[in-house]
This record gives C-alpha cells, structure tokens and sequence, in this order.
C-alpha cells in the first residue's frame, strides 16, 4: 500500500521544498508502543543521567542551530532573526529542564504512627501535538519537561510544518536519548492526533492550536479521565494610557501585532488608546507601520515574511473586506509567495475584526476615557492569554494587570514568553500552564506512601 505523502511548501516562494510521509492508524499505534516499551526503561534511568542525557540534547541543538533556523525560514517563512531565536529557545528550555530530573522532590508529611512521603511519578507516554506557526519551540515546551520527569513522547508536527520536528527528533537520537523515548510522527490530526486522545497508552496529550479544535480533544480524553494541557486562541489588548512614553509605545506596537506575520496567539491585536492622546498615538504609529519591511524571510532586515498559506491568507483578507475602516496599511511583496500588508483598522467593537481572531497582520485601534473602560473592553472577548499595559504610573499599571483576564502580561512590554517564568491563559484560551518550575509537575502524578513505626 502506497503511503499518503504531503509536500511541504515554502510560503514565500510557494515552491515545494520536500515531501513527507504522512503516519496512517497502525504507525502511530506502533509508534505509540515503542513509546511504551520505552517507558519503562526510561523512567528507571538515573536522574543524574537523564539530566546529563538533556544537556547532550541541548548542546546537539545549540550545534545545529542555524540549520534548524534556515530549515524554519523556508518551511514556515519566519523571518531568520526570529528562526534563531526560536532554534534557541529549544535548546535553552532542553538546558532549564535538564536541571529537573535531580530536583523532581516530593515531601515528608508529619502524621501519627508511622512515616508519610510523596513521589512524583512520571505519566507515562504523552502525546504532543504542536501548531504551525511556531513548530520549534511548542515542541520544546512539550517534549523537554515531559522527558525530564521520565515520561516517553510521541509528537505530531502540523503537517504543513514538519521539518524541524523531524530534525529535533534526529538530534535527540544523535544526543544519545534511547530509541522510542522521543519519537515525531507526522500525520493528518484527524489520524494521528485523534489516536493520541483515544489510545489508552497515552495518558496525557499537550495540545497548542485553535480554542475549537481543543474542545474537542478536551471532550475526547474525559472519555478516559486523560490529562490535557491546552494552549489555545487569543486576542490580545495592548492598552496605551496617556502618561505613557508614546513613541516608545508606538514604535513597539507593529512588533506586537505584526510578529510572525500576526500568526501569534499572544498578538496585541487589539490596540486600545486613551482618547485624550488617541490622535497623536495614531500620527506616531503610521510611520512605524509604513516602515516595516516585509519581503524574503532570509534577509536580515526583514521585519515580517509571509502567511503560512493560500487559504490563510483567504481568511485575513475577509477580516479587511472593501470598504473597511482602514487607518493605513503597509506593503507587500507581488507575485509568489502568501503575502498580506501590515494593516491597521480603526473599527467599531463589535467588528469582527476587534472581536474574533484573525491570525494575520492586521490590529485594531479603539479609544477609551479611563481605567475602568480600558479594563472592560479588555475583558470583553472569550479569550484571555496574553496583553501588554503601557503607563508611567506603577500603581495604574498593577490595578489594570490585575484587573484584566489575562494569563500573561507585560508592562511597557511587549514580551509574553521565558522559559523560567509560566505561560497559559485564562477562559477560553487554555487550560494549565507551560514553563517555568511549576510545569513539571504537570507531567507527574503525586503518589502517597505511608510507613507504620508502630510497633507489631
């Protein structure tokens, strides 16, 4: 039986770069097994050499950097800057967790009659499916603190995106993590993803993608009581106050919105101003929009690259049909590749494009008179992940961050992710948290043990 293949494209060329086996029922049942044979080796290793076994991965990443960068650029069209940073932050959150497997502690509990302590155990298998518009470092977050407390991995790539996944496995054998502990299996979500949440071998699945799509995962693992972590949609505010630094909010504006082409579900999409300096926020974002380079994602100095696809780019473009509240809009490469300008609307609240997400470089600017407005059309969307506070005053800027659902904030900041500090969100953005020292514990399950001293 011939294998379904599916070619990868490079979006800003729209040429096909390579064809990928694409995994049918019976691969990621097997895929699944040796996930489990492996198990249970793993979970034995020394928790010195699992962390020494990390580190190797880390430092076979950090040697591969600018291939695995190069490989994003024409995959996924990110610009090369931010391919970097991305090869980096897997080799960085490999380094973090590679600390774990030596500090996974559980406690000693005072009780009558007897010693009680607690493990940490490890999962078991858990499946990992990663989104395509950041393949390198959601896998990170997946797969490294899942390998630290000894669980096994099976990961999904997005079929349009699946190259550095298949690299990152390469390295992880090259490093010397054993056969079957780390294993990528590219696939259709209706195949390999849907085995993930059916599969009783798998006990939890790590899902990033769209609030939809992760219902229903969510709904198919209550089928077997299975742990979940989601990371899905946002539309995020970016709330410039009046005593703000307004250039500096401006200038950092089109980066927030704009980043990865606004394929980001931590996008400041929704730009709110105080009325009093709305006007002059406006004259001062133009120039900064108009300026962004957009083009071939291999040069250094471009700013923003291309949409991942055809039908994406279908979709933005319905957020901006004519006759939209266009501001302004930027350029854009003619001719092959899914391009789109950086566009800035100045709709109504209820418009689709302030209220839905959009998934590409378009924001939306609103005015508002004071905190409490700020804080409410803030609140008013069913997502909650990310959001930026632009103030001079400290006080303004913790009474609106703890006013506003969100699960990540930055004050005059654009910046959502570290990999030593928690990433998840409120309402329908996502359940559980990623990074930082606390996920690990979402990848174990606290086991009690109590030891009679009483005498026979």
């Amino acid at each position: 039986m011939t294998a379904t293949v599916f070619d990868v494209i490079n979006p800003a060329t729209e040429e096909v770069i390579e064809s990928v086996p694409l995994a049918g029922a019976g691969e990621v049942d097997a895929a699944i097994a040796r996930a489990a044979a492996a198990y249970e080796s793993w979970r034995l290793v020394a928790p010195a050499d699992r962390a020494l076994l990390l580190r190797r991965f880390a430092a076979a990443v950090d040697a591969d950097l600018e291939n695995l960068a190069q490989l994003e650029v024409r995959n996924a069209g990110h610009t090369i800057g931010n391919a970097r940073w991305e090869a980096g932050n897997v080799r960085d959150v490999l380094q973090y967790y590679s600390a774990a497997p030596e500090r996974n502690f559980g406690k000693q509990i005072p009780v009558a009659g007897g010693v009680d302590v607690t493990f940490q155990e490890p999962l078991g298998v858990v499946g990992v499916i990663v989104p395509w518009n950041f393949p390198m470092p959601i896998a990170g977050w997946g797969f490294a603190p899942a390998l630290a407390a000894g669980n096994t991995v099976v990961l999904k790539p997005a079929e349009v995106t699946p190259l550095t996944a298949i690299r990152l496995a390469e390295l992880a054998l090259e490093a010397g993590i054993p056969a079957g502990v780390f294993q990528v299996i590219p696939g259709k979500g209706s195949v390999v993803g849907q085995r993930f949440v059916t599969h009783p071998a798998v006990r939890k699945v790590v899902f990033t993608g769209s609030t939809g799509v992760g219902k229903q995962i969510m709904a198919g693992c209550a089928e077997q009581v299975k742990r979940v972590t989601l990371e899905l949609g946002g539309k995020s505010s970016n709330i410039i106050f009046e005593d703000a630094d307004l250039e500096l909010a401006a200038a950092a504006t089109p980066g927030g919105a704009f980043d990865n082409a606004g394929q980001d579900c931590c996008s400041r999409s929704r730009v709110l101003v105080q009325r009093s300096v709305y006007e002059r926020f406006m004259e001062l974002l133009e120039p900064a929009v108009l300026g962004m380079a957009v083009g071939d994602p291999s040069d250094e100095a471009t700013a923003m690259g291309p949409l991942i696809s055809a039908q994406q780019r279908e979709t933005v473009s319905s957020f901006v049909p004519d006759g939209a509240p266009v501001a302004f809009q930027g350029k854009a490469p003619e001719g092959a590749g899914f391009w789109f300008p950086p566009t800035v609307l100045t709709p109504g609240l209820d418009s689709p494009a302030f209220r839905e997400e959009i998934f590409g470089p378009v924001l939306a600017v609103v005015p508002f008179d004071d905190e409490a407005e700020a804080i409410r059309i803030a609140n008013n969307t069913e997502y909650g992940l990310s959001g930026s506070i632009w103030t001079s005053k400290v006080d303004r800027a913790l009474r609106v961050a703890r006013g506003v659902e969100s699960g990540n904030l930055s004050v005059n900041s654009h910046s959502s992710v570290r990999y030593s500090t928690p990433f998840g969100g409120f309402k329908q953005s996502g359940l559980g948290r990623e990074l930082g020292p606390d996920a690990l514990a979402a990848f174990t399950e606290t086991k009690n043990v109590f030891i009679s001293t009483t005498p026979a």
